[in-house]
């Protein structure tokens, strides 16, 4: 990446002109320090105590040298939406994102190490889905947009829906769920609901879409918004109003109208282009298995 250095940066330090750039994390710019050729001005290195003039032309190698340390596999992909930063994939039920104990060879981070086989490509997720989750998951394609990326979601500048189709049908047509969540004593997955002095904040917004029933149990497919991003909200908040996702059998009753999966898919997700500023939405489709529920 190259950046001409703007009047405002006479003679001040390198160094200045680097750390108000967006995308340079504390990290990446120790590693371009030590990178011969990470940092060059008109062409020649330098270090960050160099005295910029305007017009200084400050090129940064932010290439990748490393791959990732997933194998590659031949997994079909499903591919949303792509371009020089970033790629998002509608990943399937049952798929986990990162490779574990258990998951070496069957993880998105095996399937996109093969579609980027011939390329230095490190696997960043910039958004996770449990594995029984399907929906949009963005990966960063190189440093500075993971780091980005990651930006925006933490100051939530993102916005984020999902499908679900749950056990049971609510009274009104839209409401919001506001309940503190906290972990589990003793636990390091299960998370419950708890007072509002303790725990952390967890609001989600949901509307019925749509409503039928699976021998005699009602059902009801609804959009959910989640406000803040905590482990399992969405599983847990909709169990806690007495409308378990089907299929879940850690805050429900497992109850999943023939659909063999946890009915829960991120939707879509709409962030803010890196390349242009542009605010895109991302969407993936609702699983055919949803809507067959409500023929």
């Amino acid at each position: 990446m190259e950046f001409t250095v703007p009047p405002e940066y006479e003679g001040k330090l390198l160094r200045e002109f680097l750390r108000a750039a967006p995308f340079l994390s504390g990290g990446i710019l120790t590693e371009l320090k030590k990178t011969e050729g990470g940092i060059t001005v008109n062409g020649e290195h330098r270090t960050v105590r160099y005295v910029l003039h305007a017009g200084d032309v400050v090129r940064l190698d932010l290439r990748d040298t490393e791959r990732t340390d997933a194998e590659p596999v031949d997994i079909p992909v499903d591919i949303l939406y792509e371009d020089d930063d970033m790629i998002a994939v509608n990943k399937p039920s049952g798929m986990p994102t990162h490779t574990s104990h258990n998951h070496h060879y069957d993880t998105l981070s095996n399937a996109l190490a093969y579609y980027f086989r011939h390329k230095n490509f490190v696997f960043r997720a910039v958004n996770r889905l449990d594995n029984p989750t399907s929906g949009v998951v963005l990966v960063a394609k190189n440093r500075p947009a993971a780091y980005m990326l990651a930006d925006q979601f933490y100051k939530k500048q993102t916005e984020k829906t999902y499908f679900a189709v749950c056990h049971g049908i609510p009274a009104q047509k839209t409401g919001i769920i506001n309940k503190n969540i906290r972990r589990e004593a003793e636990s390091v997955i299960i998370r419950t609901v708890c007072g509002e002095d303790e725990g952390r904040v967890c609001v989600t917004e949901y509307e019925r879409m749509k409503t039928g029933s699976y021998c005699g149990e009602p059902l009801c497919l609804m959009r959910l918004t989640p406000r803040t991003g905590r482990t399992h909200q969405l599983r847990l908040h909709m169990s806690y109003i007495g409308l378990p996702i089907l299929g879940d059998g850690l805050y429900g009753d497992g109850f999943d109208a023939g659909l063999g999966r946890l009915a829960l898919h991120a939707a879509s997700l709409t962030i803010t282009r890196l390349s242009d500023g542009q605010r895109i939405t991302v969407s993936a489709p609702a699983p055919k298995e949803f809507d067959g529920l409500f023929l």
